[in-house]
């Protein structure tokens, strides 16, 4: 009761509008005390009405009054402040409608900050107190507040349920163990959580897993957009410059190349972008469904997460396959080389030719699953044959290029390279100014001792360690050709090769379909060895040498 006196003690002498204790108490014409600098702010506000109100009652005056300081009242303020009290607690202290109330407050309860698993009540910061001092109330498990708390209870025994009974899939007391239930599978309700917790980790490892692999997706599908757009962009410009060397004539096929080349662009990124878009979509429900699990296994109370667990909604299967096949293409490429076609032959193109160049375009077509088939001759390699080039940024300073930029040759001397980030330091190697996508092949005329290589472009540059080298680490793939052997080389992993050694390998690559083949090129072709993996980015031709003077290796012309 002394507590209840404080309390009423404190809200006599709030100021309702601060609600804290009065500061210069002033009391308007209907009895109802303020601050003095809190009432004229509030009637500040409405200095361009004539009549004024108090915030409590809602009393009109006019016309506005005189305030006053309440001696009286400061006094009594003043001696409850020497008291040590303080003022009433602010209005978000107590229960709301939607808020856990402390059972044990009396008049306006306080808001709960803790609940009770064995006192089945729940209690402000200032009632929880012996929770933390008396020795048998420490035992006691103390959750976040809740209303459920009844739920804990058995209406039958009227005894708190704390077992589990997986016969019934339900939860028990004591009493009912041995009861109605007696015979059943029944375990602790912490030990059936524990389960439940193990099968929710697995969910949760599932969800990140698919949440990791339609990522993986999203992400291979951008490449492709960027790639389907340089490929097209490439041919287009590539277009222009070839129909401009042309006759009036020509203007009206230059224009309908452009305009196919631009709509099955636009075809084929929209196709990627929707399913781009439905797999953000399944990655966002995904990691909805992952946080709704994630709350769940942070619930506190045994009991609570037993009656929530089977009402969350089961893993939808996803509508998706794990990992996009992406046909291997070569985008609009072969474009470009019908329309060189066309400016040799004039005539043809007229009147035959047009058909080879739009059928070429349609043939684009990103998502298709099922590749085609893989060249088999010579010949059928040499249509995929690409224009390559060494890159002199990348080059070590014993290299000189020549010939164009195709051919490199080890020198004695150092040649007078500019210093660029790009370039080997440690290494006598050098990397192709082109990026390889789609599918390539090239050859390359060997003398003495020299690797055949394909390289990620952010394959390391500085220094002589394995993580420069080509075949050296997980970046690069060489087919060594020493000592009239071969030595097929990967991250480390050297693969003895067999095979009739010539002067010049032939190298394929698919890079959608993940394939790379070195053949010997002599009289026949033949198949040296052959990588089937997964390329995540754009692949540059490489060519190492083994620092003897004279040693050599040519990009050769196949066109």
């Amino acid at each position: 009761m002394a507590q209840k006196g404080v309390q009423l003690d404190q809200e006599a002498f709030s100021c309702s509008i601060c609600l804290d204790l009065l500061k210069d108490p002033v009391t308007v014409p209907c009895g109802h005390s303020y601050c003095m600098n809190c009432i004229k702010s509030h009637w500040g506000k409405e200095d361009e009405k004539t009549i004024y109100s108090c915030p409590q009652c809602r009393q009109d005056f006019t016309p506005r009054p005189v305030l006053v300081k309440n001696t009286m009242l400061a006094v009594l303020v003043e001696e409850l402040k020497k008291t040590g009290l303080q003022a009433a607690p602010a209005d978000h202290c107590y229960a709301g409608h939607e808020d856990v109330a402390c059972d044990v407050c009396t008049g306006r309860k306080l808001k709960a900050c803790k609940s009770c698993l064995q006192c089945l009540a729940s209690y402000c910061e200032k009632h929880l107190q012996p929770h933390f001092e008396a020795a048998p109330l420490k035992k006691h498990k103390l959750v976040e507040p809740s209303k459920k708390l009844q739920e804990n209870v058995c209406s039958r025994h009227d005894e708190v349920m704390k077992m589990f009974c997986r016969t019934d899939q339900q939860s028990i007391c004591y009493l009912c163990s041995v009861d109605e239930h007696k015979g059943h599978d029944t375990v602790s309700a912490a030990a059936e959580r524990t389960e439940r917790e193990r099968e929710l980790g697995v969910s949760r490892q599932n969800i990140q897993q698919r949440i990791q692999d339609r990522e993986k997706d999203v992400k291979l599908l951008q490449q492709e957009v960027e790639a389907i757009n340089g490929s097209a962009d490439k041919t287009v410009g590539n277009s222009e410059k070839i129909f401009t060397e042309l006759i009036r004539l020509m203007e009206k096929r230059r224009s309908d190349v452009k305009q196919q080349v631009r709509s099955q662009q636009q075809t084929e990124v929209s196709r990627v972008r929707e399913l781009q878009e439905k797999l953000e979509q399944e990655i966002t429900e995904l990691k909805r469904k992952d946080a709704e699990l994630e709350k769940l296994s942070h619930t506190e109370d045994h009991n609570q997460f037993l009656h929530d667990y089977p009402s969350l909604s089961p893993l939808s299967e996803s509508t998706h396959s794990s990992s996009i096949k992406i046909r291997p293409l070569r985008y609009f490429e072969d474009v470009t080389a019908a329309v060189s076609e066309v400016r040799d032959k004039l005539q043809d193109v007229l009147r035959e030719k047009w058909t080879n160049i739009s059928q070429t375009v349609t043939e684009v077509d990103v998502l298709l699953s099922g590749p085609e088939p893989e060249p088999k001759t010579r010949a059928e390699f040499l249509k995929y044959s690409c224009d390559i080039t060494l890159d002199p940024n990348t080059a070590y300073t014993q290299l000189l290029l020549s010939d164009g930029n195709r051919k490199v040759t080890v020198m004695t001397e150092q040649q007078s390279y500019s210093s660029h980030p790009d370039r080997f330091t440690g290494r006598c190697q050098v990397l192709s100014k082109e990026s390889l996508t789609g599918r390539c092949y090239w050859e390359v005329e060997l003398r003495g001792n020299v690797s055949v290589a394909v390289t990620y472009k952010n394959i390391s540059r500085a220094g002589g360690s394995y993580e420069c080298w080509f075949g050296g680490n997980d970046k690069s793939w060489a087919l060594d050709c020493y000592n009239n052997s071969y030595n097929f080389w990967y991250n480390k992993v050297s693969t003895p090769v067999s095979g009739p050694r010539s002067s010049r390998v032939g190298v394929y690559l698919d890079h959608r379909a993940g394939i790379l083949s070195f053949y010997s090129i002599s009289e026949t072709m033949t198949l040296l060895h052959r990588v089937q993996t997964t390329f995540t980015q754009p692949l540059h031709a490489g060519l190492g040498l083994y620092y003897s003077p004279g040693d050599s290796a040519e990009l050769c012309k196949l066109k």
